[in-house]
């Protein structure tokens, strides 16, 4: 039996949070679906393996570039367990989405997590967190998680989410490079969709962009950055819906 920690995290949050779950069962390998040459090869599991497959949500679907590069994998009926991560506004369709995909790959979805992070975007929602009441909470979950797999339980969970899921057309948050840039090229390297031409890391290709936030969130020099004006009035219409704590849950 082997451990799978496969995400889509371009600013690192959902990849902590699956991690922190793929620690529960010992020794894990890892996937990373940010990278963009990380659909190009068919990935084939066995039964006995365990496939941890965590995703942010963005208005409340599962990243398009995630779901293309999940597309080549071969489940085989191995488990998987889903982790849904979101900034503390809601996640709608996200896990439908997700189980669906998997299930087409030949997955057996086993068990799901909705986590609330820190937004990638708008800070001030769900900062700090996971924090340590979180972390305490996903452990708990994780344990839950392993003792069902290890019973030999095989029931199908049903998890949230709306037929047809709702649309999504991206935000019009597009990072910026600043006089700052000092064109590196590191932005270009990491952009999940190469949307960040490597002979012109100044620039952003808005048709690419998917405002994943990875080339501010590595920019050295702190030089990409949102509109500020933009920022401040997506903030002002979110603030509502973002203010209360949100909870993490468990579908079992």
């Amino acid at each position: 039996m082997s451990v799978y920690a496969i995400y889509f995290s371009p600013t690192r949050s959902t990849e902590k949070i699956v991690k922190l779950l793929a620690k529960e069962f010992g020794t894990y390998g890892e996937i990373d679906l940010s990278k963009q040459n990380s659909g190009e090869n068919v990935r084939a599991f066995k039964e006995e393996d365990i496939c941890i497959f965590g995703v942010p949500s963005y208005g409340g679907r599962v990243p398009a570039p995630a779901l293309e590069r999940m597309k080549k994998m071969k489940g085989n009926k191995a488990k998987a367990v889903l982790v849904a991560v979101y900034g503390n506004r809601a996640y709608e369709d996200t896990l439908l989405e997700l189980k669906e995909q998997v299930d087409l790959c030949g997955f057996h979805v086993t068990a799901a997590v909705s986590a609330v992070a820190e937004h990638s975007i708008m800070h001030q929602f769900a900062r700090k967190r996971p924090d340590a009441k979180d972390k305490k909470e996903l452990k708990a979950f994780a344990e839950k998680i392993a003792h069902k797999i290890k019973s030999g339980d095989e029931k199908e969970i049903s998890v949230p989410g709306n037929k047809p899921y709702r649309k999504y057309n991206g935000v019009p948050l597009k990072p910026k490079a600043g006089k700052d840039c000092k064109g590196c090229g590191l932005c270009a390297q990491v952009c999940p969709v190469g949307a960040i031409p490597a002979e012109s890391p100044k620039k952003t290709d808005k048709s690419k962009c998917i405002s994943c936030m990875r080339c501010i969130q590595v920019c050295p020099k702190k030089a990409r950055k949102v509109n500020k004006l933009k920022l401040k009035i997506a903030s002002m219409k979110m603030k509502k819906a973002c203010e209360d704590r949100k909870k993490n849950e468990l579908f079992l």
